[in-house]
């Protein structure tokens, strides 16, 4: 079978992929190794950042509905940190099973034209100059790409002979979803003792997602887990296990801290937990594979459509592994921060960590690299101070196509320049077809160039035709050819 990209998984990064790149007119075929849909998930927190690319593709709000907004974190029974100043349509985390995520995304999918393809497990990618074979049990499929978003034991991974570097950090953590008889507070409640601890999460239905380490009782991950295990653990880390009961699934299993070295390999890419995995501290998995996804997809159209340089694939890598890093570093943090055994030095940690919450540019910071709205893409040598960062979803006047926000301009994967109100910037000729003009609705100064994900590629405090124009063909390519008129 022929189509122009296969991805490899059917889970959050690789649905998302599907429909952005179907969504673009690319001819998109999803191997899915699972027969049929799970209900048995472990992520379950979308942050701010992840919010707002949902809302970039007009699924925010079918989410929203699914799961519990909790707008601060408690964190070792006294540090609390306060999302609801953060800049953004959704200054909260959304706590939803990841299977709701993955319903929308899979109706997105399919709606664009995605084939979904499921009971097929890859055992074999091979590569040449101009193509990418991927082989189940029973079929070949030669692409032009191909994705490897098939998670932490990655068969595309494994083809391309990358190792996965790094280390297990937490072993035999168990994971419940149960009934409680004593809520908690809305908010995300984590807590240790010397020797334990555990997290426990709302989503909204009734039911509660639990997390508990005991370091007295390691356990293999295919060793039985009992709900009376989870129970005493969680009541000498949190004074009680607030009568938990009926759970619907239980695991156990072990945390690592990987990150491959490579996001690409000629023309296939890893993406998700095929690339990198952390600890669940801070729910950061899933949100990053997410990023991954809306970085990758709409630069792979423009270069499957020949509307950008090959070359433009290269900045994937570039963003998204150091992004990779730094969640990994700080998830990392967090869960040693979690796991320390002294009482002396967890008093240390809750002072200090009081103190510091309680500054305003140690919250903010501290938030936006959880939320994902403070992670920003290296800028060329010389660029604009805003150039990398993520662009708020400002909003708009004069639009002719109805929208009122820059992220419902964004909709359709153009690029979007963005001029102050009463500003007179061209757009040079050639674009109009990848660059939609606008005005903001509040006074600004700065005209800046949105890229599809929302991040800014070029900006200035005043007109800069040459500059814009270059900033247009690192980005989109050469420009289209005006046909001359004969007359």
């Amino acid at each position: 079978m022929n189509t122009d990209v296969v991805i490899v998984g059917a889970g959050p990064t690789g649905l998302l992929l599907a429909g952005d790149l179907a969504a673009s007119g690319v001819d998109t075929t999803v191997l899915e190794s699972r027969a049929g849909e799970s209900t048995i998930t472990r992520a379950f927190a979308l942050h701010a950042r992840s919010l707002e690319m949902l809302d970039l593709r007009g699924i925010a709000d079918d989410i929203l509905a699914t799961g519990q907004q909790v707008h601060g974190l408690r964190l070792f029974g006294r540090l609390n940190l306060d999302l609801s100043g953060l800049p953004t349509r959704f200054p909260y985390v959304l706590v939803t099973p990841q299977f709701n995520t993955e319903r929308a995304l899979l109706r997105r999918a399919e709606a664009a034209g995605a084939r979904i393809l499921r009971g097929r497990r890859v055992t074999a990618v091979r590569q040449d100059a101009d193509t990418v074979e991927v082989r189940t049990a029973n079929e070949t499929y030669h692409a032009r790409y191909a994705i490897g978003a098939d998670g932490v034991h990655s068969a595309v991974r494994g083809a391309l002979g990358l190792g996965f570097p790094g280390k297990s950090i937490v072993r035999s953590l168990m994971l419940a979803d149960v009934r409680l008889t004593d809520a908690p507070s809305s908010v995300l409640t984590v807590d240790a003792a010397d020797d334990c601890f555990a997290f426990v999460a709302p989503f909204g239905d009734g039911w509660y997602r639990v997390f508990a380490w005991d370091r007295r009782n390691p356990q293999p991950d295919a060793a039985p887990v009992d709900l009376a295990e989870i129970r005493a653990v969680t009541r000498r880390a949190l004074g009680t296990d607030l009568g938990m009961h009926d759970p619907r699934w239980m695991s156990r299993f072990h945390c690592d801290e990987r990150q491959v070295d490579r996001y690409r390999v000629g023309r296939v890419f890893l993406a998700g937990d095929a690339a990198h995995v952390h600890t669940p501290a801070g729910g950061q998995g899933m949100n990053t594979g997410l990023q991954d996804a809306a970085n990758l997809g709409w630069k792979l159209a423009a270069v499957v459509h020949g509307t950008a340089a090959p070359h433009l694939l290269d900045t994937y890598h570039d963003e998204r592994h150091p992004a990779g890093r730094m969640v990994l570093q700080s998830s990392g943090a967090l869960i040693r921060l979690v796991m320390i055994q002294s009482a002396a030095a967890r008093a240390a940690r809750d002072t200090v960590g009081a103190a510091a919450l309680h500054i305003g540019a140690v919250t903010r910071k501290v938030s936006g690299m959880l939320s994902g709205i403070g992670i920003r893409y290296r800028p060329p040598a010389g660029a604009h101070h805003l150039v990398g960062a993520r662009e708020r979803d400002v909003l708009l006047t004069g639009e002719a196509h109805g929208a009122v926000r820059l992220y419902e301009a964004l909709r359709d994967s153009r690029f979007v320049l963005v001029t102050p109100p009463d500003g007179d910037v061209p757009l040079p000729d050639g674009w109009a077809d990848r660059v939609r003009k606008v005005a903001a609705a509040e006074a600004t100064d700065t005209i800046r160039l949105i890229r599809p994900d929302a991040y800014v590629a070029w900006a200035s405090q005043k007109p800069d035709p040459a500059g814009l124009t270059r900033a247009l063909a690192r980005w989109c390519g050469e420009r289209r050819q005006v046909p001359v008129s004969t007359g």
